[in-house]
């Protein structure tokens, strides 16, 4: 056994912890330090806040960073994160001897291949587990919208990040088009992240108060989350019903692009949902799909149970990855 750090970076948060992994599998990931990604200018500051954190003067030599960007470049800028990372830079700036990066919806999906259906609550369509063949799609709302595939193929399984949320957002109704003009004139393209995506409940807001004759009230996304989560106010309330529906139409979009057998949804607001989701109209939306109705009918939808998916995930790539270099 040996003991590997493994992060989980995100547009407002930087997860930080020690794993323990064993010829290919995790053994075991602790509690992790989570540090504000406001609070901290660089990478390197955040993580030598948790190695102060943990009392030691350095950290085990392997790493996995999963990050909420594409990482097949040198230079990893990140869209909702002010964090730059040099690829080259890491073994001097963090201390270690290698990292591996992966996307962090890659990393939930490692997390997903590797969870039992115990992990995987009942959200719509048959109520069965993931498929053992076939391509399994992760997608992930939270600071932005994440996307991951997982593909099954004669026992062997790969997984593979995507920036999926990025692509154009899609009205599928008379309020999705007005609420696509409102974006348009901030922000020219909509993708669906601008939507789908915790942020994305303040235009939702927006505009319900428009329609409604009531003049828009300046609160936080957090604010407005808040209070359609306790369920007392209407348009807070009305706003989060809208996104489900907006999540469920972009999970079946992405479900056809990929020719998915099997969903998994996570993400912190997937995770913050886990009871709303169910009894709203994301089903509806998921299946609605015109002529290919009957093909979505067929595609099992749950969501990931896990306290850090994203931790775990990329402990699970990163003891793959020893396993791989240990064999070669």
């Amino acid at each position: 056994m040996e003991e590997v750090v493994v992060a989980d970076i995100g547009g407002t948060h930087a997860r930080f912890a020690i794993a323990t992994v064993e010829n290919g599998h995790v053994i075991s990931v602790a509690p992790p330090h989570i540090v504000n990604v406001a609070a901290h200018d660089t990478l390197a500051s955040a993580w030598n806040n948790f190695r102060e954190h943990l009392g030691r003067p350095s950290l085990p030599k392997h790493a996995a960073l999963a990050v909420a960007c594409p990482v097949h470049d040198d230079v990893l800028v990140m869209a909702n994160n002010p964090w730059t990372i040099v690829r080259a830079e890491l073994p001097a700036q963090l201390g270690v001897e290698d990292t591996l990066l992966l996307n962090d919806f890659e990393a939930v999906a490692y997390a997903v291949a590797h969870l039992d259906i115990n992990h995987q609550p009942y959200l719509s369509g048959p109520d069965r587990p993931l498929p053992e063949e076939g391509t399994i799609l992760t997608i992930g709302p939270g600071t932005g919208l994440g996307t991951a595939i997982i593909i099954r193929r004669q026992n062997e399984t790969w997984v593979s990040g995507a920036e999926g949320g990025h692509i154009g957002f899609s009205p599928c109704d008379e309020f999705e088009d007005r609420l696509m003009a409102r974006l348009r004139t901030l922000h020219g393209r909509v993708s669906a992240e601008r939507v789908i995506c915790g942020p994305g409940i303040i235009p939702i807001c927006a505009q319900l108060a428009e329609d409604c004759g009531e003049a828009n009230r300046i609160l936080s996304d957090k604010q407005l989350w808040t209070l359609a989560l306790e369920g007392h106010d209407r348009i807070a309330t009305q706003g989060m019903a809208r996104f489900c529906q907006a999540l469920g139409s972009f999970a079946g979009d992405m479900a056809l692009a990929h020719g998915a057998t099997g969903i998994v949804i996570a993400g912190g607001l997937g995770k913050r949902l886990m009871d709303i989701l169910p009894a709203s109209d994301f089903g509806h939306r998921f299946v609605a799909k015109g002529r290919f109705e009957t093909v979505m009918r067929k595609i099992p939808v749950r969501m990931i149970q896990h306290p850090e998916p994203g931790l775990f995930g990329a402990a699970c790539a990163l003891a793959m990855n020893l396993k791989a270099r240990k064999q070669a």
